[in-house]
């Protein structure tokens, strides 16, 4: 690990603290003072910094702006009743990470690098992680290419940025989403699977399209078919049908979720059958006119858990059951948030405590 001390910090001194009001926080509407930035140039990596959260200055010409290689991550920390912060399985963003970084011919982070630039700035805006229920310290870091140079070719220089931001709830309701049959997020063999930029700015047309006839989100499908569920908006879609947990596999067209792993690990240790395959719309029709379609949810690290109430098809909606207090989404919810509190057991050791 880096020596801390070795990483130069520069603390804020105008703190935007006062303006938090813990009891009405707006997901990504403010940012904690300070965020940790490294550059990448000679191949290799130069010294980190803590700064004062703030604008860059960058060419016109910087190749992200116009060729797209620009990946990033979502996180959470977590603080518990004695005030403790702990990060949620951090290991495995950066995993996730790198296999974005190297799907977009950008350098991978090394993780000395990350969880010690993560800590430290962690450790110095602790007052801003939230300890309201469903409250977190939601955390992104990224990277961009940052050469001024108009060709398409690998940059050979980039940043890696954290920053991060108190949150609340990002859904407070359940949704009402339809299956996207026209347009496509990711197709086998594209970058669906990596975190990178320009997956969620070609989903916005047609996501936007589906608010106005009045869904919050759509359910994406196969590129080839659009007959196979791949995801639910930003969220890796589950379904619970006749007591089985039912998920797309994985592919090169679907993000593996850290919340989606977690969610099935609890159905595995609670001995629910778990089955990740191919999952068809009408499948998931016949289940709802059978009544086995017991659930349908999101799952991601901003809203971890989301419901869906309707899911509409052609031109027509159907109703999904309202979940009682019993229902899989609502247990896996509180079991995860009692285990990121500290009030149940890590017995996974998903939780690293700062």
């Amino acid at each position: 690990m880096l020596d801390t001390l070795t990483i130069q910090t520069q603390r804020t001194t105008a703190s935007r603290l006062s303006q938090l009001d813990p009891e009405h926080i707006e997901f990504g509407k403010i940012f904690a003072d300070h965020m940790f930035v490294v550059d990448y140039s000679d191949g290799q990596w130069q010294e980190p910094q803590i700064l004062p959260y703030g604008e860059m200055s960058v060419s016109p010409a910087t190749s992200a702006l116009h060729y797209g290689q620009a990946i990033f991550e979502g996180m959470k920390a977590y603080k518990n009743a004695q005030g403790d912060i702990a990060l949620f399985r951090p290991l495995d963003n950066l995993q996730r990470l790198n296999a974005s970084a190297e799907r977009m011919c950008m350098p991978a982070v090394p993780e000395e690098l990350f969880m010690q630039g993560l800590a430290q700035l962690i450790r110095l805006d602790a007052d801003w992680v939230p300890d309201a229920p469903g409250s977190a310290l939601y955390i992104r870091p990224f990277m961009f290419a940052t050469d001024g140079f108009i060709g398409v070719r690998p940059s050979d220089t980039y940043r890696f940025v954290i920053f991060t931001c108190p949150v609340g709830l990002y859904y407070n309701k359940p949704l009402r989403v339809r299956f996207e049959q026209k347009y496509v997020r990711s197709a086998e063999g594209g970058a669906g699977f990596a975190k990178n930029a320009g997956n969620y700015g070609a989903a916005m047309y047609p996501t936007r399209l589906a608010q106005q006839e009045g869904y919050n989100q759509l359910i994406w499908t196969d590129a080839s078919e659009h007959q196979y569920v791949e995801e639910s908006g930003t969220m890796n879609a589950i379904f619970i049908i006749d007591g089985r947990l039912v998920t797309p596999a994985l592919s090169t067209s679907i993000l593996d979720g850290i919340t989606r792993r977690s969610i099935l690990q609890l159905a595995r240790d609670w001995g629910m059958p778990v089955e990740e395959r191919k999952v068809s719309i009408f499948e998931l029709l016949e289940a709802q006119r059978a009544g086995t379609l017991q659930e349908a949810f999101g799952v991601g690290t901003a809203a971890t858990i989301a419901p869906i109430a309707t899911i509409g098809y052609e031109g027509t909606d159907f109703d999904l059951p309202v979940a009682g207090t019993d229902a899989f989404s609502k247990r896996a919810s509180a079991a995860l948030q009692a285990i990121r509190t500290g009030e149940a057991a890590d017995e996974h050791n998903w939780m690293v405590r700062i």
